[in-house]
């Protein structure tokens, strides 16, 4: 009797296997995001790289993933998958002070949207430096540069940039320009406010250091200085005036100049806190006690201005601000995207006056 054969029963199919959770150490990929977000990798790609086309509840989706997942973009695939290098300069005419609080804070909005900073110094005094800027340019593909002072005001460089097609901000330049957006204080009203604080506490016989010449800040505030003076009715001494370069060495030399009349001044406004330093390094050699015998201000508030003894009273500067502005200048509204508007902004932030421990009122016997 020949047996029937057993009927097999039908398996369940196997579920699908999740997918394999992301480890710690490894990196987020554009289709983890994707998955997460339930969208395309397209779609990714478009939010990342900030394009339109996509609805405003689905970017935001996405954007979250990107979020909890700490996905950070591979520059290189981007570079690739476009006509864009997520590149931009900023160009300086000498590393200090003032670049490193400037530097920080573009490189803080850079990475915000995936982008990368790249700092060069140049030689304004150069014959070379036009050529040199030219074989950057075919180099790198640059978004755009920022010009921190004073080369947003030398005609040789902006005229490369605009011939190559690269937008630019110009950082603190003399006058606003048509087709290029400026960002800045004012520099004029700052400097009859520091002055106004001098002459408040009784000072008549103030010596000034001049900044770099054919920079736009040392005009400015040369001029807010004389005129607060003459408003006053306090004479403008040429022989306290000297020439520091925005330079500690050079402010040496003028803050010795300044400190040889007789009698000497009661107060030197320096025209950045570089040179207020210096003023205060020759003053406590010629065995000056300050503010008793010298005030001293300076402008910026950069670093240095509280590391120094006494501390220094100046301008605070809202550089990394400024810094923050003018690369998402650069990101959000470059020619390349969408154009500046006709004509380009020109940006104006506020200032504050901080008072600390290197101005005192004047002396009763320097008074009379």
């Amino acid at each position: 009797m020949k047996q029937r054969p057993k009927s097999r029963r039908a398996r369940p199919a196997p579920a699908p296997k999740a997918r394999a959770a992301r480890r710690p150490s490894q990196q987020a990929t554009l289709d983890d995001v994707a998955a997460l977000a339930e969208v395309s990798a397209k779609t990714v790609s478009r939010v990342v790289n900030d394009e339109g086309s996509v609805r405003a509840e689905t970017r935001e989706r996405v954007l979250r993933a990107v979020e909890l997942l700490e996905y950070k973009p591979n520059l290189n695939a981007r570079v690739l998958a476009g006509d864009r290098s997520y590149l931009i300069g900023l160009f300086c005419d000498r590393p200090g002070g003032y670049l490193s609080d400037f530097q920080a804070g573009a490189v803080e909005r850079c990475r915000e949207s995936g982008y990368h900073l790249m700092v060069e110094p140049w030689d304004r005094d150069s014959p070379q430096v036009g050529r040199q800027i030219s074989g950057l340019l075919r180099q790198f593909r640059l978004e755009g540069v920022i010009l921190l002072p004073p080369l947003g005001d030398d005609r040789l460089i902006c005229n490369t940039l605009r011939d190559a097609g690269v937008p630019m901000v110009r950082i603190a330049p003399r006058e606003a320009a048509v087709d290029s957006p400026s960002i800045g204080i004012d520099d004029y009203r700052a400097a009859r406010r520091l002055t106004a604080h001098l002459l408040d506490l009784g000072h008549r016989r103030i010596g000034f250091i001049l900044g770099r010449p054919g920079h736009g800040a040392t005009e400015k505030r040369h001029q807010g200085f004389v005129d607060e003076m003459r408003e006053r009715g306090v004479p403008v001494e040429s022989s306290l005036i000297g020439t520091g370069n925005f330079r500690f060495d050079d402010g040496v030399a003028s803050a010795e100049q300044i400190l040889s009349h007789h009698p000497r001044p009661t107060a030197i406004f320096a025209s950045n806190d570089d040179t207020a330093a210096a003023a205060m390094s020759v003053a406590h050699r010629l065995g000056l006690q300050l503010p008793r015998d010298l005030s001293i201000v300076g402008f910026d508030d950069s670093t240095v201005a509280s590391m120094l003894w006494p501390p220094l009273t100046t301008v605070r500067q809202p550089v990394a601000a400024m810094a923050r502005v003018a690369t998402e200048l650069i990101i959000e509204h470059s020619p390349r995207r969408n154009g500046w508007p006709s004509p380009a902004p020109d940006i104006v932030l506020g200032c504050d006056l901080i008072v600390r421990d290197s101005t005192s009122a004047v002396a009763p016997a320097a008074r009379a």
